[in-house]
């Protein structure tokens, strides 16, 4: 009877989030050897110690003393660890992985990547976190131009050519839905409304206007009032019809701004992802799709492989 070799880490990557915290235990063949998760994004990590926190994990998976650690995430931020700064766009991908901040005081070599700024005058624009995903997403891409969609409270999509940032920009999408569901007129339309999907025909439908004309964006917004109050409208199909407006509008001020034709693809994961992939789709686009997870595990592997040699 033969057994497997045993597969000895090599790293620990960490994904930290403004309120949640993913680490995962590296071998040397690439394959996860253990996962932690929890909510000990940079908010809590704040006030308990950044450093206490992740020895917690640490000690959960018996990581040895000299394993290296790469982080990405708000830990880099302002108000995280250690401040790891902004790569200016035009930025090759390649260049994140070696702009990485480490942190002083530790035993064991842990450091941060930096996230992605654009100072343009009239586009101001940053990124922390996502950098990490485009450079993992990029392997699954081609060298070629690229338009990339990476869905969140605050999505970015982020124009790639040649391997390099060209740039990007950042839409509230997510903020704005919350704001005008919860403290507007449309609060009424929109109660006992549950959760919504992408394979719903109100939604494609509104994605499809705002496509088609996003000068009208505010005036279909009331329409989702009007339509309840006199056509029947339900509440679910209230809050579809104004979140495929709000998403449909960030689709078209995505194309706006990159060549026509240019392909897109989509960093996605859970119900958010399903509701991008229906959005994209009744913008006559066929994307590429890349799971969320996945980049990210894969954009550290590249940053840990670029700094280690791995």
């Amino acid at each position: 009877m033969t057994t497997s070799p045993v597969c000895l880490p090599a790293y620990v990557a960490v994904d930290w989030g403004t309120s949640s915290f993913r680490l995962w235990l590296i071998g040397r063949d690439g394959r996860v050897l253990a996962e932690r998760r929890s909510g000990e994004g940079m908010t809590t990590a704040a006030r308990t110690g950044f450093a206490e926190v992740l020895q917690s994990h640490l000690a959960a998976i018996a990581a040895p003393a000299d394993l290296p650690v790469l982080i990405c995430g708000m830990a880099g931020a302002r108000q995280g660890w250690v401040e790891a700064g902004y790569l200016d766009t035009p930025a090759a991908l390649a260049d994140i992985p070696v702009a990485a901040v480490r942190v002083p005081g530790q035993a064991r070599d842990i450091r941060i990547l930096p996230g992605l700024a654009q100072r343009a005058a009239e586009a101001p624009d940053v990124m922390r976190g996502e950098e990490t995903q485009l450079l993992g997403a990029a392997g699954e891409l081609g060298h070629g131009d690229h338009l990339v969609c990476m869905p969140g409270t605050h999505s970015k999509w982020v124009r790639l050519s040649g391997g390099k940032v060209a740039g990007f920009s950042t839409f509230m999408t997510g903020e704005l839905f919350e704001a005008i569901a919860k403290h507007t007129i449309l609060s009424h339309a929109l109660a006992e409304a549950g959760a919504i999907s992408g394979d719903n025909s109100a939604f494609r439908a509104a994605v499809t206007r705002m496509v088609a004309n996003p000068a009208l964006a505010t005036s279909q917004l009331f329409s989702v009032r009007a339509g309840s109050l006199i056509a029947g409208l339900s509440p679910q199909e209230a809050k579809a019809r104004l979140s495929g407006t709000l998403i449909g509008l960030e689709i078209a001020g995505a194309l706006s701004m990159a060549a026509a034709g240019t392909p897109v693809a989509l960093v996605v994961s859970g119900g958010l992802g399903d509701l991008y992939r229906q959005a994209v789709a009744a913008a006559g686009l066929s994307p590429s799709v890349i799971d969320a997870d996945a980049a990210v595990r894969n954009g550290l592997a590249a940053g840990a492989r670029a700094l280690w040699s791995l």
